[in-house]
Formats: structure tokens, C-alpha cells, sequence
């Protein structure tokens, strides 16, 4: 009682062809295919963006960062 016979299919099939038309159909299916691809292609990169990069250079020893002290200008206004 579940599952689609082919009979259920074939109606279906002739049905969707009556509603959208044998000129629209291969268009339809032609943006459906492209959104797909698309849509793995976006996948992929998402995941390979949430992978590390092993293959990047990484720097072997950071050198320290000089840094001068400044000191805040006088509360009255007047340069020191």
C-alpha cells in the first residue's frame, strides 16, 4: 500500500508532462541538473574550507613583534 506502482508512476509522469508541457520539461531539467552541481560544488568547498591546510607553508619560529610605548597626551592640553 506504501510504494508506487508503475501505474502510479506512468499517471504521474503524464500528469507532470500535461501541467508544465514536453517544451518546458528539458529546460527544467537542465537548471535543475546545474543548481545541482552548484550546490556540490558549494558543499565541497565548505568542507574543504573547515579542513586545516596541511599543504600551506607554515613559518617555523614567529620573531617578536617591537613594539614602542606612547604615552597618553595631558589631560589639560598641554604637549609635553
Amino acid at each position: 500500500m506504501g510504494s508506487l506502482s508503475p501505474w502510479h508512476w506512468a499517471i504521474l509522469a503524464v500528469v507532470v508532462v500535461l501541467l508544465f508541457g514536453a517544451k518546458r520539461l528539458p529546460d527544467a531539467a537542465r537548471s535543475l541538473g546545474k543548481s545541482l552541481r552548484i550546490f556540490k560544488s558549494e558543499v565541497r568547498e565548505l568542507q574543504s574550507d573547515s579542513k586545516p591546510e596541511t599543504s600551506a607553508a607554515q613559518p617555523t619560529q614567529a620573531s617578536p613583534v617591537q613594539s614602542e610605548r606612547v604615552d597618553p597626551p595631558p589631560a589639560d592640553g598641554r604637549t609635553a
